[in-house]
């Protein structure tokens, strides 16, 4: 059986430090064709270091010349958009880390491009291949939660606004954390709870740390031309009835430096998520439960061969495009709250 034949499109830290790696883990059945990146003596360097054949500077030119069955998007979130449906309609399964797009209207062109061409595109939504994340998702697919009606998301750190790339500029990122990191908790709260529809969203950003010089635990930050927020927070009321209160931040003063959690509630049972711990009511007794033992998971590297595993089986599903427009719309409800000072119906 033929090889799956892999191109990359970005030549950063996140395909250096996860796709390529990945990738190369199943080497008896994925081989790294061709990369491309703007920065061409970057993806060069890269190139000739990861043994990659084809290099190009215009991904264009990359997916017209080399014969390719997947391709991984690692650009900016500006260039998502672009890149994947170019992808698709090269007749290339995509693989785009998050967010989809800048906004709802690209997340929403995206999954239009993945209905027509009939391949996968799937989101680098890590966070859901977690071990914690896939017992909590047993437990639930189980019904010992019972009917999930609240959550509550954190994605929030003391001083980690971070010191390299794009993610203080919003013309480039979309927004500050709560579509990089935020976005991670949120979709893994959505994924547990099955990816229910909102109905309305109420939100609020801050912008008061990253515009002023400070301690930098993630490198220094350009705090003159910082356009994003420091802080996002939010509620999320679903149409099945539940809700979810979210917080994110690259700094705020709080005590931990780092906390990255989904905690769930249901009817019969909750959790938080990172670690495990469940918490039920049985036989007139309050149970707090911790997993003995869980595997040791990269999550990142699982994300991509079961991207790979499913692009090599045929296993094309619509769920991740739609999933992603779906987060996209509350992200953009989110950004929109905040802006006008009101809800925002969807």
């Amino acid at each position: 059986m033929a090889k799956l034949r892999v191109g990359l499109i970005g030549a950063g830290g996140i395909a250096t430090s996860v796709h390529i790696p990945a990738y190369k883990k199943l080497a008896d059945q994925v081989e790294i064709v061709a990369i491309a990146d703007v920065a061409y003596s970057r993806a060069k360097e890269v190139a000739e270091k990861e043994d990659i054949p084809h290099v190009f500077e215009q991904y264009e030119k990359m997916l017209e010349e080399v014969e390719l069955d997947a391709v991984s998007v690692c650009v900016p979130n500006k260039f998502h958009r672009d890149a994947a449906i170019a992808a698709l309609n090269a007749g290339c399964h995509v693989l785009c880390e998050k967010p989809q797009g800048m906004n709802q209207q690209e997340a929403k062109e995206m999954e239009d491009a993945q209905a027509a061409s009939g391949k996968l595109l799937m989101y680098g939504f890590h966070y859901r291949f977690q071990a914690e994340t896939q017992a909590a998702k047993r437990f639930i697919d189980a019904g010992e939660f019972g009917e999930i009606y609240a959550g509550r998301v954190q994605a929030i750190r003391r001083r980690g606004i971070p010191g390299w790339g794009v993610f203080t500029n919003k013309e480039l990122q979309g927004g500050g954390p709560l579509i990089d990191i935020g976005v991670h908790m949120l979709d893994t709260a959505l994924y547990l709870m099955g990816y229910p529809e909102p109905k309305a969203v109420l939100g609020k950003t801050h912008q008061h740390l990253g515009i002023r010089k400070g301690v930098g635990l993630l490198g220094s930050w350009d705090y003159e031309n910082y356009t994003v927020e420091d802080m996002a927070v939010g509620m999320i009321t679903f149409k099945n009835g539940a809700s979810i209160v979210l917080e994110s931040a690259f700094a705020a003063n709080v005590e931990k430096r780092d906390s990255m959690q989904v905690s769930l509630m249901g009817n019969n049972g909750g959790a938080d998520i990172f670690p495990l711990k469940m918490y039920q009511e049985k036989h007139d007794t309050l149970l707090d439960i911790t997993p003995a033992y869980l595997p040791d998971v990269n999550a990142h590297e699982t994300e991509i061969h079961v991207f790979a595993a499913d692009c090599i089986a045929g296993n094309v599903t619509d769920r991740y495009a739609k999933q992603g427009t779906n987060i996209q719309k509350i992200i953009d409800a989110l950004y929109e709250s905040a802006e006008t000072g009101k809800a925002v119906n969807l």
